[in-house]
């Protein structure tokens, strides 16, 4: 169990990783806080937005941040899957295949523009995503902990792109966008403008150790039954909703857990908060909610169809632990 002391270390640090981001990304203080609890969640994070929002400067700061290894693939049509995860060779020398390790070896991964890769491609990123582990002419390579995907795709230029299928979505613990600055942030960013790579100027904070040691303290906060069930019934009536062809899954709800676990422990508490829920509710759930194309065409959106499931569940009350 978390104690009141891990709680208030746990927000300290919380918040100087998010400082920290925030010295590339000026002006998206809640998207940089939901960055940093998918990686101490031991999620990945897919951005979605319009092109020169930001995407890649997060993904690049973000992975600066964690002293470890990063690596950044370019997603293109070309892409094969021993491009991401590695090849075996056979060594004239040796005699033997040695296993060559691909790009997906490291502790953060930017996945860049992922939807312009082929389906075969992406699939590639199924099993690391969701085990941990590359799969190779019948070996299997672990690559570490902590290792988080970070992958960016841009909604508007459709040509040449292979949406998403939706077992790859539900593998990303949350979905977000940058948008675009405010007057004052965008006013900062033009006087800053010879800088180049903001991100480069973002310094190492914590070490990939420290990362786990962070998710594992985050394991133990303590989430009420009536929260658990206010999740199961959010993801329910996801399911059940008339314009909705597919919802929250049960692997969505196990995501959704672990969010609010780092959300609360990020706000100096031991034990998650209804509120807790309802902040991550988006980011967690909207891209696991796929709309049936005749409701899309009549008007309706994922965001107004989860903004009339919350507000027609009745969030518990909770007692602090």
């Amino acid at each position: 169990m978390m104690t009141n002391e891990h709680a208030a270390w746990f927000h300290d640090t919380f918040e100087k990783l998010v400082r920290n981001i925030e010295g590339a990304v000026v002006g998206k203080t809640h998207t940089v806080r939901l960055a940093v609890t998918t990686m101490l969640a031991g999620g990945h994070l897919l951005l979605e937005d319009v092109p020169g929002t930001g995407k890649t400067m997060l993904a690049k700061a973000l992975a600066n941040t964690v002293q470890g290894t990063q690596n950044r693939i370019q997603f293109t049509p070309d892409l094969l899957p021993s491009d991401v995860t590695g090849v075996t060779i056979y060594d004239q020398k040796t005699g033997r295949f040695e296993f060559h390790r691909g790009p997906i070896f490291a502790t953060i991964v930017l996945a860049d523009e992922v939807n312009r890769a082929s389906p075969k491609t992406q699939a590639a990123l199924l099993e690391v995503m969701e085990e941990g582990r590359v799969s190779i002419d019948g070996e299997t390579h672990s690559v570490g902990e902590p290792f988080m995907v970070i992958a960016t795709q841009n909604p508007v230029e459709q040509a040449g792109t292979y949406r998403l299928p939706e077992a790859q979505l539900d593998r990303f613990m949350m979905k977000t966008s940058l948008g675009y600055p405010d007057h004052d942030s965008t006013v900062a960013l033009l006087a800053d403008a010879a800088n180049r790579n903001r991100a480069s100027g973002v310094r190492e904070l914590i070490t990939a150790k420290a990362v786990v040691d962070m998710a594992n303290l985050a394991a133990g906060v303590h989430v009420d039954p009536a929260v658990l069930s206010y999740i199961t019934r959010l993801a329910e009536d996801t399911r059940r909703a008339p314009e909705v062809k597919l919802g929250v899954s049960v692997r969505g709800c196990l995501s959704f857990v672990r969010a609010v676990k780092v959300w609360a422990a990020a706000n100096g508490r031991r034990y998650v908060m209804p509120d807790d829920v309802k902040e991550l509710a988006e980011p967690v759930m909207s891209h696991r909610v796929m709309l049936h194309p005749e409701a899309e065409f009549g008007g309706s959106s994922v965001q107004g169809v989860l903004a009339r499931i919350l507000a027609d569940n009745r969030p518990p009350e909770v007692r602090a632990a």
